[in-house]
């Protein structure tokens, strides 16, 4: 349904006064907080309204005068008339100090979770990169001493994964460039996941190789190779969330501990919304599919490094500082994607 220009004011400032106030919004407060710039009596805007609600955009609580945007209130709101706010020079200084700080790619989203739940005073939620779908590029055996070698894994987004072994027997170093040169040969150009499933059959053939390097490796394909639940979930912001007054209630205090106590189902979410050539992506309440999720809304983006991605995300009531929250997110991912260009993965 398109809405006239005074509906779309009147319900622009219900949203925006009651993110604001997180109390219901009556008509009253309307024509005095925004005189100056509606010029409308109370009585016009009560009209207004009770229309806005009679079509879906507000609700009405029972034991208010007011009125509270709906689900689909937001999502006009969102579509049409949100202007999206920049970020403060001084959330950007404390977002670029703080991954300063740190180089390794688990800290960089670690810390990057903690700082946007400090900012947004939401739940924030960073997933590790999907690293199962990243592409072999090599792999280098280094020995550290008579019987520990160093396995160095490349991957051609620009990732390296390391991984500390023990030989269990005294491996000279040509030996080992040789063992790397064959497995280079056979495992290029795969993905991680591809390479978990088929290392047994495409070393058969060098299976009694006599130091018994690559039956180790055989038998620790997992480890190499990534398990198949590699991916982690960091969470920061969690005690700004339970702040907020939607959640005073206990009944909806417990949804957000089982949400937060829940990190499989949360990267399972993300994943669904994760999409490298999508902007950032925001769904609604209701529009969530899962029902933990209808009293939350969620602002997603894809962070990219080379063929492999992760995601960024925020949780928190529908009643969220959507222009706020929305160029946030943008910022922290495009900021995740520099700075793993050149991260080490653990």
């Amino acid at each position: 349904m398109l809405l006239n220009e005074r509906e779309r004011t009147v319900l622009n400032y219900v949203v925006h006064d009651f993110i604001e106030s997180a109390t219901p919004v009556g008509s009253r407060y309307i024509s005095k907080r925004h005189e100056d710039v509606l010029g409308l009596s109370s009585a016009t805007i009560r009209n207004i309204m009770s229309d806005l609600e009679y079509n879906g955009y507000l609700d009405h609580p029972h034991t208010s005068a007011g009125r509270v945007p709906t689900d689909q209130g937001y999502r006009f709101y969102l579509d049409s008339l949100m202007h999206p706010e920049a970020i403060s020079s001084g959330d950007q200084q404390t977002i670029r100090e703080g991954l300063d700080a740190v180089r390794d790619m688990e800290d960089i989203l670690r810390e990057s979770s903690r700082l946007i739940g400090r900012i947004s005073r939401q739940l924030c939620v960073v997933t590790s990169p999907h690293l199962s779908s990243g592409v072999f590029e090599k792999l280098e055996l280094v020995p550290i001493s008579a019987m520990r070698i160093l396995v160095v894994i490349s991957i051609k987004s620009g990732l390296v994964r390391t991984i500390m072994m023990e030989a269990g027997v005294d491996v000279n170093r040509n030996h080992l460039e040789e063992l790397a040169r064959r497995m280079n040969e056979k495992l290029g150009g795969l993905t991680l996941q591809e390479i978990r499933d088929t290392f047994v059959e495409r070393m058969r053939d060098a299976q009694d190789e006599p130091s018994g390097l690559i039956r180790l490796f055989i038998e620790s394909v997992d480890q190499l190779f990534l398990p198949a639940r590699a991916e982690k979930l960091h969470v920061g912001g969690t005690e700004k969330l339970i702040e907020q007054p939607e959640f005073t209630n206990p009944r909806e205090f417990r949804s957000v501990v089982e949400l937060i106590n829940n990190e499989e189902f949360i990267i399972h979410v993300l994943q669904k919304h994760e999409d490298p050539a999508a902007k950032t992506q925001v769904t609604v309440g209701a529009e969530n599919q899962d029902e933990k999720l209808k009293p939350f809304s969620l602002v997603t983006a894809t962070y990219n490094v080379g063929e492999i991605s992760g995601s960024v995300g925020v949780i928190g009531p529908t009643r969220m500082q959507y222009n706020k929250m929305i160029p946030l997110v943008d910022y922290i991912a495009r900021t995740i994607s520099a700075m793993l260009s050149n991260a080490k993965v653990h």
